[in-house]
């Protein structure tokens, strides 16, 4: 079976009670990843998204910096930055400064983003969300690797901006996006776009979204990959990110109820447990193997995993029993 490459989201949650313990914890399970090797990503929700989500995210730029202080090894990633509510200047700081303090470990994640209330509290509409996130990719590609930059877009104008540091290199670029099942008042659609799948291919490394099914992200891929040949373009690297909670039981439907109230902590109870488990990685070790090797044989390359608990034994279980099995 090919190799795969591993990653952690960290559980960088937002919860309205997170405290010092809170804390403890992430620490530990940013000491965790430096220990055996995972990267870490952290995921980027300004707000709770009610449709999806039952909790926020601290920020993640932010997160990422902390990681940097405590890591020596492994690569620091967005996982997915969301830019339409950001800048292209200010952005373009921000990753210098992450990729001078990692030591050139950063790796920038991408995506458009689809929560509304996101784009309006941040002085954007949704419906411009693809076409800024393409114009700040493009400006924030200039700004890392030239000085006296000026750019004139449609939502984006500056003049003579120079940023310092600037890299040595650009960062591994990651893009996002894919089907989920969309829900009521939001805009997102269960096919992956035309305009996504350009950005895809234009990037060259994908990390599918788990808010799917199994079948979608296999589904995505495809286009994907038809998408790059017809384009005429080098081949994609497929990864992909799910969230997990680990269950050392052999039984599956003990861990499915193990799993429960975890994964209903984060994702809220807008959609039914059956649905979560449909999109998640739930249930016994040996499943949960399964889905990731059926994902391996259909060309998966690179794995995030997010834990539904800041719990750092969960990295543990992680290590042991997913990534040893894998690598």
């Amino acid at each position: 079976m090919a190799k795969l490459r591993f990653g952690v989201w960290l559980p960088t949650y937002a919860w309205p009670d997170a405290g010092p313990e809170h804390l403890r914890r992430l620490t530990a399970c940013i000491g965790k990843c430096d220990e055996y090797g995972l990267d870490v990503w952290v995921i980027d929700h300004l707000l709770t998204a009610p449709g999806l989500y039952g909790v926020a995210w601290l920020e993640p730029l932010t997160a990422l910096a902390y990681a940097a202080a405590l890591t020596t090894r492994v690569r620091l990633a967005t996982g997915i930055l969301v830019l339409p509510v950001r800048h292209p200047v200010m952005l373009a700081k921000e990753i210098s400064t992450l990729c001078h303090l990692t030591g050139g470990r950063f790796v920038l994640g991408v995506g458009p983003g689809w929560h509304a209330q996101e784009f309006a509290s941040t002085g954007s509409r949704i419906e411009e969300r693809g076409r800024r996130t393409d114009e700040i990719l493009e400006a924030v590609t200039l700004l890392l690797t030239r000085p006296h930059v000026s750019y004139r877009g449609r939502y984006y104008q500056f003049e003579d901006v120079t940023i310092d540091p600037r890299p040595a290199r650009l960062p591994e670029l990651w893009a996002s996006g894919g089907s989920r099942v969309p829900d009521p008042g939001e805009r997102d659609v269960p096919f992956i776009s035309h305009a996504v799948l350009d950005r895809i291919v234009r990037c060259g490394r994908w990390l599918s979204r788990c808010s799917g099914t199994q079948e979608w992200v296999k589904r995505d891929w495809a286009q994907v990959q038809a998408h790059a040949r017809a384009s005429g373009r080098g081949p994609v690297v497929f990864g992909h990110c799910n969230f997990v909670h680990l269950v050392e039981t052999a039984d599956h439907a003990a861990a499915v109820e193990a799993s429960r109230e975890p994964f209903l902590r984060v994702m809220g109870t807008h959609r039914s447990y059956e649905h979560l488990q449909e999109c998640y990685l739930i249930g016994s070790i040996d499943r949960i193997r399964a889905r990731i090797a059926d994902l391996v044989d259909a060309g998966l390359e690179y794995l995030v995993l997010g834990p539904v608990t800041d719990d750092p034994g969960q990295i543990d279980l992680l290590a042991r029993h997913l990534v040893a099995a894998f690598t």
